[in-house]
């Protein structure tokens, strides 16, 4: 098989419906794989499914609901039997966004939202397909972490916890199948340019200031992708696919305590004066 294991891929995506994951779908297909399209949203795994076979290219459609282990259990099988044998890429895209609450104001039924998506959805995936593609000796995992899982900020607590669990799952991960011919690679964006903010659970306030972040710095998915798929072709563990990520990453490594004082002050300064009006403020309830 070729080194590029996101060429002529047999491939798994979740949260394909849109974003990074229908992304990743599509460019994977382009590089004459073959995908199963996954999402909660049934309808939006089957639109992209479509669009790439009605570009010549091979994809099905699963529903799946990735906080659910019998879920993706169920989606190891679909696969497999839809590719009459194992799967060489498994890509764990499928996330959601908390913030605009300090801890200690977010609702726990969001911590428990966030985590069921963001973290235990990945671990599901490697539980489940870890084993299958290790006993092949040959695939590959990729894990969408963020920034954020280095980079923590005030307010986003939500979703910098379940993202660094991510970061560190991928990290532990890489570690055990090191030599058995499966390469891990955690992806770790900024701003990319999808609807992760209107499909969250944000204060109104963090959703425009998110918005016009990412309208003003994010870049493409297209783009995100493919750059994350050169990285783990090469073998790479991580992924910083823009430049203020890379330069996130290192500062947070190399003066990690002064990081922290800085976005200590910054919030300090910034954060509206009652937490109480905060409370009030309309929050978005649509899963993604």
């Amino acid at each position: 098989m070729s080194a590029k294991r996101s060429h002529n891929a047999s491939a798994v995506v979740t949260g394909a419906g849109s974003g990074i994951g229908a992304a990743f779908a599509h460019e994977l297909a382009s590089r004459g794989g073959r995908v199963v399209c996954s999402d909660i949203n049934e309808d939006a795994a089957a639109a992209t499914a479509h669009t790439i076979t009605s570009q010549g290219g091979a994809a099905v459609a699963v529903r799946c609901d990735v906080s659910l282990i019998d879920d993706v259990r169920e989606l190891a099988e679909q696969s497999q039997a839809w590719f009459d044998g194992p799967p060489t890429l498994v890509v764990n895209n499928a996330g959601v966004v908390v913030g605009g609450m300090e801890i200690g104001e977010a609702p726990l039924e969001d911590w428990s939202w966030a985590l069921g998506i963001n973290l235990w959805g990945p671990i599901h995936g490697c539980h489940v397909f870890a084993p299958i593609l290790r006993l092949a000796g040959y695939g590959g995992i990729i894990n969408v972490a963020s920034a954020a899982a280095f980079g923590a900020s005030p307010n986003l607590a939500v979703y910098s916890v379940t993202k660094s669990a991510v970061l560190s799952l991928s990290e532990t991960l890489a570690a055990e199948l090191n030599g058995t011919g499966v390469n891990v690679t955690a992806l770790c964006p900024t701003f990319v340019k999808t609807n992760i903010v209107e499909s969250g659970r944000l204060t109104v306030e963090s959703a425009e200031r998110g918005g016009r972040a990412m309208k003003m710095t994010g870049i493409s998915p297209q783009k995100v992708v493919r750059k994350c798929l050169n990285t783990h072709d090469r073998g790479g563990v991580y992924c910083f696919p823009q430049l203020d990520a890379k330069v996130g990453w290192r500062v947070t490594r190399l003066a990690p305590a002064t990081y922290t004082r800085a976005l200590g002050l910054v919030h300090r300064f910034s954060a509206p004066q009652s937490a109480a009006g905060r409370r009030g403020i309309t929050r978005s309830r649509t899963s993604g």
